[in-house]
């Protein structure tokens, strides 16, 4: 055997132990990957299948089930019903849930009433569980109003623009609870865009040293706006929750049961004194971001229409059909009632008067402020002085 032949037999066997190594690593990082997976909490199927899970189980009654469905299509309704009224120059602009329906009202549903929530600006959902007006919403996109609603009548803040700052309010407000000695909890809602604002990061932190008894609902849509969550962040969003100390859970943000299920359960916790949970609900936005996007020119038809499939509204009808909850008499009545409530909507959006031009000082303190009437009474003066000038 020649010197070469040895040389060449050795680099063969080098060369195989490499690959075998390599092959070896790709499979461990394989089953590491699989491994890691995130746990999804599922209770419903996309088929409308009814899964049971160890840890998060329900059982609602037929009334219960339908309420849910209700509240899934009225919602959706009225949220179709915005959007057009934007395209009409009726809004100036509307951000849709299309797809996030079952996050919204299975967390809202979830709710006592004295719990408290903190809203962004797309929880249209969940201020219906809470009783305001579908009207009232359209008033700040319309420019009349400030928000439309009292926050204190219904727990309901008003809504957030700044992106993430609501959560920093929301464990403020949770450690005001706490100090108060309350059994009441509160739940904040975002996005997984606003999950990179330093405003969430710093209320993780507040409300982990302080045990506030706060839920942090992050509807997780995969696009904060044009950006896709792999450009956002490096692990699953629910395991960041872990680095500050409190658990975090990620459910199948389109199972109305499931969303109902893990709230529910974090806001026990939560009240038990417990400290906050981090709840990742994971769906889509079928829409767009708001009527000012166009999600065509940063996302894919097929991605859509896959999650088209697993529509939260499609799935529990198949669920309360299979099992014989509804029957088409509801579904029909349902219907007239969703076409009622769009007509009020609109003719509602379309009376709305103008703004009172002095209404921008009120509710500015709690009590009087000389610099606020000093300013108001500025105001009012140079309001007049056009009427002067028309004369």
């Amino acid at each position: 055997m020649t010197v070469e032949s040895t040389a060449a037999r050795k680099t063969t066997r080098r060369s195989s132990g490499a690959k075998r190594a390599a092959g070896a690593g790709a499979a461990a990082s394989a089953k590491k990957s699989q491994a890691s997976e995130p746990e999804l909490v599922q209770l419903l199927t996309p088929e409308g299948e009814r899964v049971q899970h160890p840890e998060y189980d329900i059982d609602l009654s037929a009334d219960e089930l339908r309420g849910l469905y209700r509240d899934m299509v009225l919602t959706r309704r009225f949220d179709a019903e915005a959007t057009s009224l934007q395209r009409q120059g009726e809004l100036g602009l509307w951000a849709s849930l299309l797809g996030q329906e079952a996050a919204q009202i299975g967390s809202a549903r979830a709710l006592r009433d004295d719990d408290y929530v903190f809203p962004t600006y797309r929880e249209h959902g969940v201020a219906w569980c809470r009783g305001v007006d579908p009207a009232n919403l359209l008033g700040m996109f319309r420019g009349v109003n400030h928000g439309g609603w009292d926050p204190s009548t219904n727990n309901f803040h008003l809504y957030t623009i700044v992106i993430g700052s609501q959560t920093l309010h929301a464990t403020g407000y949770a450690m005001g609870v706490a100090k108060d000695g309350a059994d009441s909890a509160v739940i904040a809602y975002f996005g997984d865009g606003a999950s990179s604002q330093g405003d969430v990061a710093e209320s993780f932190t507040f409300s982990a040293v302080y045990n506030a008894p706060v839920v942090f609902f992050c509807q997780n849509n995969q696009w904060a706006i044009s950006e896709p969550t792999e450009k956002q962040m490096r692990v699953p969003l629910y395991q960041r929750a872990q680095g500050f100390g409190f658990p975090g859970v990620r459910v199948d943000g389109n199972d109305v049961l499931a969303c109902l299920a893990v709230t529910r359960s974090a806001l026990e916790r939560a009240r038990r004194g417990e400290g906050p949970t981090l709840v990742e609900a994971f769906t889509y936005r079928m829409g767009a971001h708001t009527t000012s996007d166009d999600p065509t020119k940063y996302r894919a038809d097929e991605e859509r229409e896959a999650w088209e499939a697993k529509d939260p509204i499609l799935r529990l009808k198949a669920y309360l059909e299979r099992e014989g909850h509804a029957d088409a008499a509801f579904f029909e009545s349902l219907e007239a009632e969703s076409e009622t409530l769009g007509k009020r909507v609109r003719e509602a959006v379309r009376s709305m008067p103008d703004p009172d031009h002095m209404a921008i000082f009120e509710n500015v303190y709690a009590d009087g402020h000389a610099l606020v009437d000093e300013e108001r009474a500025q105001f009012a003066a140079y309001q007049a002085s056009f009427a002067e000038e028309g004369n």
